[in-house]
């Protein structure tokens, strides 16, 4: 699903305007990416977690070239479910249908 198909179907839920919905969507992804920019991290009670994960110094190899480069300690960006939204998706049929038969 893109984010165009999101707007539409927020919008033929609630019956407001597209662009009121493409503007509230993009400031709800503008607030998420600045606050976490800032080291913060966004909790939605229900939904999940946007957090900043911490990723150790580690040294990786170059294989084609054969040689060692260090690659720094940072942060990346992450999202972890909250249980609600994990029990949703572990009892939905669709997904079931979807998963390949053993």
């Amino acid at each position: 699903m893109t984010k165009a198909e999101v707007i539409t179907k927020i919008s033929d839920k609630t019956g407001i305007q597209k662009d009121d919905v493409t503007q509230t969507i993009e400031a709800f992804f503008k607030v998420v990416k600045d606050s976490m920019a800032e080291g913060d991290n966004i909790y939605v009670r229900g939904f999940g977690s946007f957090i900043n994960k911490k990723r150790a110094k580690k040294i990786a190899r170059n294989i084609s070239k054969n040689t060692a480069i260090v690659i720094d300690e940072h942060y990346v960006p992450a999202f972890k479910p909250s249980k609600v939204f994990i029990e949703k998706i572990k009892s939905s049929k669709k997904i079931k249908e979807l998963a390949p038969q053993e």
